[in-house]
């Protein structure tokens, strides 16, 4: 009796992903819980795990096929199967992959008709309904074509008159010279690469992106951080960085200033009355923001703790959906690259982002005289339909302050 391998919950939100990675070929043996294939979702990785033992006898989705949730994935046998089964199913699983080729040679027959084949999924029909949009007003990235929740929060974000204005109808790249050809390699962008590119423009396209920029003097932080590293690693078993200090001190500035840690949704604003913060992590397959939820009810040891664990887990690609979901504010290092300064992009729907930069020496005129101090630049990137110029300027000199003068941690002021 064989066991199917099906695509399991992908998360909120996730209706379909990619098949990575094959870890066995039809014939191999298989261990119960052993994982066995990865979907590439447009947040996240997932390892799907064996759900028996056996051999694995059936390839249905091959590497990078789009797959929606419950589907087919492939079936293992139970005990050993011979080696002639296994090269019958050789066919089988490139099978399916013919049939997409067909359907889309059909959609390009009618170009104009800005339409689909496949209805709309449950979740962007019922959104669809709700805000009076129409099929035709949205253009599906599911497969074949067809149209998910979030192609419809995108439309939504744009407006119904913007539905003809479609980015993706960039003028084509020109031809490479002869010379050059054979020197290009083509490679497919990962599903989370292109996520990570749409939310990034679709970021600058709707919010009134601002920057503010400030210096901190890093004297304090470093010299409390080295007097107490040894001891804070011995009681905690975790080191002392730099973020657990920035993430408490954006905390204190977010309770002062609500409106950074807001959004919007329509014509109503969302205030936050906790702090979910995301730390903007860099990984070999992109940047994903994983979430330290309730940091502003959590001590400088266990927000250390925390983005020890979700650093690991996302280089790792072992992040969970609920590590990555519900952020209302983003903090991004590009220090630790050796960015001296920089402007970060939103991280849509959130209204702030702080990115923190390298720590240089730097003459500093203090007293009538000029020292020698360790300064950082920081840069607060924030939404101004939501945000007063007035209130990001008060917000990122609260930052500073605070980081200036550790003790009003201490000291809630």
């Amino acid at each position: 009796m064989a066991t199917e391998i099906r695509v399991p919950t992908l998360g909120e939100s996730v209706t379909e992903a990619t098949v990575g990675t094959w870890y066995k070929k039809v014939g191999d043996a298989i261990a119960a819980d052993e994982p066995i294939v990865e979907l590439e979702t447009d947040k996240v990785t997932i390892e799907v795990p064996a759900p028996a033992s056996g051999t694995l006898s059936e390839i249905v989705a091959g590497e990078g096929e789009t797959v929606e949730l419950d589907a087919l994935l492939g079936q293992i046998a139970e005990g050993d199967a011979p080696a002639a089964g296994g090269a019958k199913e050789e066919p089988k699983a490139e099978a399916p992959k013919e049939e997409p080729k067909k359907e889309e040679t059909k959609a390009e027959d009618k170009p104009k008709s800005g339409g689909s084949d496949m209805p709309a999924a449950p979740s962007a029909a019922k959104m669809m309904e709700e805000k009076n949009i129409s099929a035709d007003q949205v253009e599906g990235s599911g497969k074949r074509g067809q149209v998910l929740k979030g192609d419809v929060i995108a439309a939504a974000a744009k407006g119904t008159s913007a539905p003809a204005a479609e980015p993706a109808k960039a003028p084509q790249r020109a031809p490479s010279k002869v010379e050059d050809a054979d020197r290009e390699e083509r490679v497919k962008m990962t599903r989370l690469r292109q996520t990570i590119a749409k939310r990034l423009k679709d970021a600058q396209n709707t919010a009134a992106m601002l920057t503010t920029y400030n210096e901190v003097d890093m004297t304090a932080v470093m010299e409390m951080r080295s007097k107490y590293k040894d001891l804070f690693l011995k009681k905690h078993d975790v080191k002392l960085g730099f973020m657990g200090f920035f993430t408490k001190a954006v905390c204190h500035a977010l309770k002062e200033i609500p409106a950074v840690n807001a959004e919007i949704d329509g014509t109503d604003i969302i205030y936050k009355n906790f702090c979910h913060i995301g730390m903007a992590v860099g990984t070999d397959k992109g940047l994903v923001v994983p979430v330290v939820r309730d940091a502003d009810q959590m001590s400088i040891a266990e927000i250390e703790a925390e983005i020890a664990r979700l650093a690991k887990a996302a280089r790792s690609g072992q992040l969970s959906m609920a590590d990555m979901q519900g952020g209302t504010f983003t903090i991004t290092n590009g220090g630790v690259y050796g960015s001296l300064m920089s402007s970060p992009i939103l991280n849509a729907p959130q209204s702030g982002i702080l990115g923190m930069h390298k720590i240089q020496e730097r003459p500093m005129a203090i007293g009538g005289q000029v020292v020698i101090r360790p300064m950082m630049y920081l840069a607060l990137s924030y939404d101004h339909r939501m945000v007063d110029g007035q209130e990001a300027v008060t917000f990122l000199v609260r930052v500073k302050e605070t980081l200036e003068d550790p003790e009003r941690l201490v000291l809630d002021l």
